[in-house]
């Protein structure tokens, strides 16, 4: 069962308990959290997105009261569900509108019908902001006021926290920061979303690959056509790997990304001024832990240093994640914590209710 985070016993916990759910198109993954942010319990099973949305909203209230049980509760120990879902929603409705990873889950109220099959209050939310509110909480934003995190994944997530809020926008469309624009030529990249010139045309795991195969097509050695020669796929994964071990065209592929990436960052450091930035998401390339994950962060750091005013370039401090995979449903319990303070009335506002820190 993969957690970067020990669990606690009901006798460790401090009261009120909260639980927290991060859908994905594939998988739906479940925690329960104390008031601290510390977990008692994680569950996770596929979404099987393609039987519905219905289907889908049994499945998240299934694993909600199963994780609840894990923990040796009950539902009604639970102040409040978190639910962090992808794709375009309308979140003060709790209505997905048109998720691209869960087809056919168009204009469905997914808030409601979870609240009603599992019988708890449920606070809807974009699944990036919850991932970022999640280390903002306890993870490595934990001493920030204000914050940005980035999620290098297939695209390119992004989530906004300024005076402990997390920012949505008027539309339900803030921090789709994968798409704000590094490249206005003529020769920019198309993203996936099919528009040209965005961050995540250059930075995503889809751009790194495809940047790789560009240039073994054009004929630069590299140990990658060995590992394609062998039947292995080409993806950021194997990039990485043959640049841990030296290949010069997987190094320059990673090390291009990171400059990219700081190039979409510094824009969101004289846009927000946040105290730090957290980079995290399954494309790390191995974060900490690696050379290669090392140098990728160090070229992220040096080019914001290059590019951005000297107060902010001193300041803001950048850094991987620590939560890995259980940000999300980490995150979604926090905010579910902020809604249930807030509806009890609590005078503390801003970063003091959101961190609740202590």
């Amino acid at each position: 069962m993969p957690h970067s985070r020990g669990f606690i016993s009901q006798a460790e916990a401090k009261q009120p308990f909260f639980c927290g759910v991060d859908v994905g198109g594939t998988n739906i993954k479940a925690g329960v959290v104390d008031d601290l942010g510390r977990p008692l319990s994680w569950f996770t099973q596929p979404t099987l997105a393609r039987r519905g949305a219905e289907d889908g909203a049994r499945r998240i209230a299934e694993s909600v009261l199963t994780v609840v049980e894990r923990a040796g509760l009950k539902p009604e120990d639970i102040a409040r569900v978190g639910l962090g879902a992808p794709g375009t929603m309308d979140i003060p409705a709790g209505k997905l509108l048109d998720p691209p990873n869960l087809p056919g889950w168009i204009d469905f109220p997914l808030r409601d019908r979870v609240a009603e099959h599992c019988g708890r209050p449920v606070v809807f939310v974009n699944d990036a902001g919850a991932a970022t509110y999640g280390e903002f909480w306890v993870g490595s934003g934990r001493e920030f006021n204000s914050m940005v995190m980035l999620t290098l994944g297939t695209g390119i997530g992004c989530g906004i926290i300024v005076d402990g809020l997390s920012i949505d926008g008027r539309h339900c469309h803030g921090a789709e920061c994968g798409h704000m624009i590094i490249h206005c030529g003529e020769d920019a990249r198309v993203c996936q979303c099919g528009r040209t010139g965005h961050l995540e045309a250059y930075t995503g795991a889809v751009a790194v690959t495809k940047r790789a195969q560009e240039a073994l097509d054009a004929g630069q050695p590299s140990s990658l056509s060995e590992r394609i020669a062998a039947g292995e796929t080409l993806s950021p994964l194997l990039v990485s790997h043959e640049a841990e071990a030296g290949d010069e065209l997987s190094t320059a592929i990673i090390l291009d990304t990171g400059r990219y990436l700081a190039i979409g960052i510094v824009s969101l450091m004289h846009t927000i001024d946040p105290d730090g930035v957290i980079i995290g998401g399954a494309m790390t390339f191995g974060g900490h832990k690696t050379s290669i994950g090392r140098r990728f962060l160090q070229a992220v750091c040096d080019e914001v240093r290059r590019r951005a005013f000297p107060v902010p370039a001193e300041m803001t401090k950048i850094d991987y994640a620590s939560l890995g995979s259980d940000a999300g449903y980490i995150g979604a319990a926090g905010l579910g914590r902020v809604a249930h303070r807030n509806a009890a009335g609590s005078s503390v506002m801003g970063h003091d209710l959101a961190a609740g820190k202590a």
